[in-house]
C-alpha cells in the first residue's frame, strides 16, 4: 500500500517511550541520554506538527494545483439504469448517482467520513453502503432509501462487509464479527423490516463470505477463507443455513470471488488452483465438469462479471500492471470486437440487468478515474463521468515507463529481473529520485493517476520510480511467496539492487535519492534505511510498521492471523528472535538520514505506536525526524484537508532533499 490508498483505523496501548513522546507532545520535556530535546510543536486542527518546519506558501500553492483533481470511482448500476459512483465534492467521497453520460452528479449520502462502497438493490431505487468513523476500519451497513434517509443496519465495534443483494429487493447477505470479534460470519437481514440480522452461517473463528444469491434466492454462495492458498465453496440453504460444498474435499487455491451461473447450479470462479495466476473457471458440482472461460494467457485475470443470461462474459487480465478487457460471447464462441480503451486500469466490471451494458471505472497515469460504459450490441464506449484533474495543463503529464532490473539473485538459470513504473522529468541533468514502494505487502505498482507524482516530476523536477519487489501480486503465487516469514529481507535486497541500477542511469542523480512508502511500504522505507542509509538522502513513512512483534501484538485482533502467515508468528521463539532482528525499531541507531514519519491515531492496521516508538528511538539517536500525527485518521489520510496538508508535508521534505 502506498500514499495513494493507505487508509484509517483504531488506538492501542503505546509502549512506554511513545507514551514519553506523546508527553513531549503537550508539555516541556528537559533533554537527556533517554529523552531527546522536543523539537517545535504546533497544531492546526486535527493534526499535530512535531518538527516540521512553517508550511511555505509558494510550494503549497503550486501543490495545490495538482491536488485539486477529482476522481469518479463506477460502484454498481440501479435497477432502473442509472449509476452509482464514488467521488467528492467536499472533504471525503460520498456516493452520487448518474442518470446517463454525461449526466448531472446527484449526490446520494451526506456524511463527515468517506463511504468505502455501495451496492445498488436489484429492484427500486435503495442501495446499502458502508462507512466506518474517524478512520477506525469498524465499517457499519447503512440501508439508502428511495426517499434520501439513510438508516443504520449494523452497529458496534465491529466490521461488517461484502454486502450482497438477493433478488427480491428486500433481503441482504453481509459478513460481520459481532459473534465473537475475531471469526467472519455470515448474516442476513430484511431492509424493510425492524429485526435484527440474523446469523446464516458460522464457525468458531472461521473466516466466511456471502458472494452471490441465487436465482430463486433460494441458496447463497458462501466462500470459507482458510489462508491464502486455500479457500473452499459452499451453497448455503438461505432458511436452515445447511452447506452443500461445490467441490468437496478440494483445495481450491486461492479463490478472489465467485458467482452462480446463469443455469442456477454451475459456479464462476476466479481461483489460481492449477497454476501459478489466478483463471476464471466454470465448475459443475452435478457433473463434474470444469472448464476454463477465458482465453489461455500467462497473466492473470484479476476480475470479471457475467450477465444475468449468461451470454456475455467480461474478464480483465493484469498484464505486467496494464489492464485489459476481454468480453466473450458465449452464444457465439467467439471475443466481442471491442472500441479502443484508454490505457491503464480497469476496474469492477458490472453489466447491466438486460446484460448489454458493462460499466466500470477507467483510469490512467494522465487522466482521472472515470465511470464509462460499454454497449457490446453497438460496439461503442460511452464515457458517464468527466472527472477535473484540475487547474493543470494536461499536456504536461507524463506517462511512466515500464522497466526491469536485474536482481541480486538467479532463477532459473538466470538472473531475476524486477518489474517498475519510472516516470522522467522533461528537465535535463541528472535527476533526483524517489523510490516510492508500495504497500500489502500483497499491493502492486501499476500505472494509475497520481497527482503527487506528476508535481514531484513535473514541479521539483524528481524522477520517480514505482518498483514491484518480489512479494508483490500480478506476477504468480510463488513469487507472491518470496519474501513471506523468513524471507522477509529478500524483497528489501531488492531495494538494494534498485539503487545500484539507478546508480548507472545517466539521468538520475545517484547522490540524491529518496525511499518512500505506507503502511508495508513504510516498512520497506524504513529497512532500506536500516541497510542503505549511505546510498539515500532520506525517508518518508506513512504508517509503517516499525516493529513486526509490537505489529503483530497490537493489530486489530480479527487481521492478526492473517498477518502471522505473511509475516511469521511471533509466538514462536526463533521466529521472534528473526523478527526482532529484522525491525526498523531495534536498528534505529542506523537510520542516519533526514526522516519524515506520518500516522492517524486511530490506525487498528498498524497501530499509531509503530509510529510513535520509532521517532522516540531515531530522535534519541539525535538524527532529524519530522512527524505529522492525524486525530482524526486511521490507515493514512481519507480527508482532504488531512491529505492535502501530508503532501504539502512530504513535498516540503522532497524539496529539502533534492538541495
Amino acid at each position: 500500500m502506498n500514499h495513494r490508498s493507505v487508509r484509517r483505523g483504531a488506538v492501542p496501548a503505546c509502549a512506554a517511550p511513545a507514551v514519553a513522546l506523546i508527553i513531549c507532545l503537550t508539555v516541556p520535556c528537559t533533554a537527556s541520554a533517554q529523552n531527546p530535546v522536543p523539537t517545535a510543536h504546533r497544531e492546526s486542527g486535527a493534526l499535530v506538527y512535531e518538527g516540521i518546519p512553517p508550511t511555505d506558501p509558494a510550494l503549497a500553492q503550486r501543490l495545490g494545483q495538482y491536488l485539486q483533481s477529482r476522481s469518479a470511482t463506477f460502484l454498481d448500476w440501479t435497477a432502473g439504469g442509472a449509476l452509482l459512483i464514488k467521488t467528492r465534492f467536499g472533504d471525503t467521497e460520498q456516493v452520487h448517482q448518474v442518470d446517463g453520460p454525461g449526466g448531472a452528479r446527484l449526490q446520494r449520502t451526506f456524511f463527515p467520513d468517506p463511504v468505502a462502497w455501495a451496492r445498488a438493490a436489484k429492484q427500486g431505487t435503495g442501495f446499502v453502503f458502508s462507512k466506518d468513523q474517524g478512520g477506525d476500519e469498524n465499517y457499519q451497513l447503512f440501508y439508502g432509501a428511495p426517499g434520501g434517509t439513510s438508516r443504520a443496519l449494523t452497529e458496534g465495534a465491529f466490521i461488517h462487509g461484502s454486502a450482497v443483494w438477493a433478488h427480491d429487493g428486500r433481503r441482504l447477505a453481509f459478513y460481520g464479527n459481532d459473534r465473537d470479534t475475531l471469526s467472519y460470519d455470515v448474516y442476513v437481514t430484511d431492509v424493510a423490516g425492524s429485526g435484527a440480522p440474523q446469523l446464516l452461517v458460522g464457525g468458531h473463528q472461521d473466516t466466511w463470505y456471502p458472494l452471490d444469491w441465487s436465482f430463486d434466492d433460494a441458496k447463497l454462495l458462501v466462500w470459507k477463507y482458510n489462508s491464502g492458498s486455500d479457500g473452499e465453496l459452499f451453497a448455503a440453504d438461505t432458511t436452515t443455513g445447511a452447506l452443500s460444498p461445490i467441490e468437496a474435499g478440494k483445495n481450491h487455491g486461492t479463490i478472489r470471488t465467485a458467482r452462480f451461473a446463469a443455469n442456477g447450479r454451475s459456479v464462476y470462479v476466479l481461483t489460481d488452483e492449477d497454476g501459478e495466476v489466478a483463471q476464471l473457471k466454470l465448475k459443475d458440482p452435478l457433473t463434474h465438469d470444469d472448464q476454463r472461460i477465458c482465453p489461455a494467457s500467462p497473466w492473470e485475470v484479476e476480475d470479471f462479471d457475467v450477465s444475468a443470461d449468461g451470454r456475455y462474459v467480461a474478464c480483465i487480465f493484469n498484464e505486467d500492471g496494464r489492464s485489459r478487457l476481454v468480453v466473450l460471447d458465449t452464444v457465439a464462441r467467439s471475443e466481442v470486437a471491442l472500441p479502443g480503451l484508454p490505457e491503464g486500469l480497469l476496474g469492477n466490471p458490472r453489466f447491466d440487468k438486460g446484460g448489454t451494458r458493462l460499466a466500470m471505472s477507467v483510469e490512467t497515469a494522465t487522466a482521472p478515474r472515470d465511470a464509462y460504459v460499454l454497449d457490446i450490441e453497438h460496439a461503442r464506449l460511452e464515457r458517464w463521468t468527466h472527472s477535473e484533474p484540475g487547474p493543470l495543463d494536461t499536456g504536461t503529464l507524463l506517462a511512466p515507463e515500464l522497466v526491469h532490473f536485474p536482481t541480486w539473485d538467479r532463477t532459473g538459470g538466470k538472473q531475476r529481473t524486477l518489474s517498475a513504473w519510472v516516470y522522467r522529468p522533461r528537465k535535463g541533468g541528472p535527476a533526483p529520485v524517489l523510490i516510492d514502494i508500495h504497500g500489502g505487502p500483497e499491493g502492486q505498482a501499476r500505472p494509475g493517476w497520481d497527482p503527487f507524482v506528476q508535481f514531484l516530476v513535473n514541479e521539483l523536477g524528481y524522477a520517480v520510480v514505482l518498483p514491484n519487489v518480489r512479494g508483490s501480486s500480478g506476477y504468480g503465487k510463488s513469487f507472491l511467496a518470496l519474501d513471506n516469514g523468513p524471507l522477509r529481507e529478500d524483497a528489501v535486497r531488492d531495494i538494494g539492487s534498485l539503487l545500484v541500477w539507478i546508480g548507472v542511469q545517466p539521468q538520475f542523480d545517484r547522490d540524491k535519492v529518496v525511499v518512500m512508502g505506507a503502511s508495508y511500504g513504510g516498512y520497506m522505507a524504513l529497512a532500506a534505511m536500516v541497510a542503505y542509509g549511505e546510498r539515500l538522502r532520506g525517508g518518508i513513512d506513512l504508517a509503517g510498521i516499525s516493529n513486526f512483534v509490537n505489529f503483530l501484538s497490537n493489530t486489530a485482533g480479527y487481521r492478526r492471523n492473517l498477518r502471522r502467515a505473511e509475516y511469521g508468528d511471533e509466538r514462536d521463539t526463533h521466529m521472534r528472535a528473526f523478527l526482532e532482528r529484522i525491525s526498523p525499531l531495534d536498528n534505529a541507531a542506523r537510520i542516519r538520514k533526514p526522516l519524515l514519519v506520518a500516522a492517524g491515531k486511530n490506525d487498528p492496521k498498524v497501530p499509531v505506536s509503530e509510529s510513535d516508538q520509532l521517532v522516540w528511538r531515531v530522535r534519541t539517536g539525535g538524527n532529524e525526524v519530522w512527524y505529522l500525527l492525524a486525530r482524526d485518521e486511521g490507515h493514512g489520510f481519507a480527508r482532504k484537508a488531512n491529505r492535502d496538508a501530508y503532501l504539502e508535508t512530504a513535498a516540503m521534505f522532497l524539496q529539502k532533499m533534492a538541495r
